[in-house]
């Protein structure tokens, strides 16, 4: 597939490298959640979750994705970058993108249960904070929200497979 200057310069292309870092996740049996960070027209960092792999409940995407931003930059500030995730950040990753400062955050589909970038709270926006951040949502949400929605569902099916086995 050739590849024009615009094309990186939509959010569609830039969320569907998040996606790709979600299925990433997805092959280690990791929730699918894919995160990256873009400069200019450069992906600067990506993360994927790795929570049940490193035994880190800080590993999520969007962290990953900071530090090595953070790494890439040789600074913690991340200046002029966005940050694409397929889920809406939590607050842990809600409070690491203010704090570093990254400038715009585009997530995929809603969080109902943890979602800090406006569905439960805005952290991102905060006004008492010292930064706040540009939000936009909905970039490819199905196709998000399918990768969550059969990833859970398979799940289900495997423990029913195995309640059934273990009656047997």
């Amino acid at each position: 597939m050739e590849l024009f200057a615009s094309d990186c310069d939509t959010h569609e292309y830039w969320m569907r490298e998040a996606i790709a870092e979600a299925r990433k996740a997805e092959a280690i049996r990791e929730v699918p959640i894919g995160a990256v960070i873009v400069q200019g027209g450069a992906i600067i960092g990506r993360g994927h979750n790795l929570r049940e792999t490193s035994l880190d409940p800080t590993a999520h995407a969007e962290m990953i994705a900071i530090r090595q931003a953070s790494e890439a930059l040789g600074a913690w500030r991340l200046l002029d970058c966005r940050l694409y995730v397929t889920l809406e950040p939590c607050p842990m990753c809600a409070g690491a993108i203010v704090q570093s400062r990254v400038t715009q955050v585009i997530y995929g589909t809603a969080d109902p249960k943890a979602g800090c970038a406006g569905t439960l709270m805005n952290l991102l926006q905060e006004e008492r904070f010292n930064h706040r951040t540009d939000v936009v949502s909905g970039v490819l949400q199905e196709e998000c929200a399918a990768l969550l929605s059969d990833f859970f569902r398979g799940l289900r099916r495997e423990r029913a497979k195995s309640a059934d086995a273990a009656a047997e």
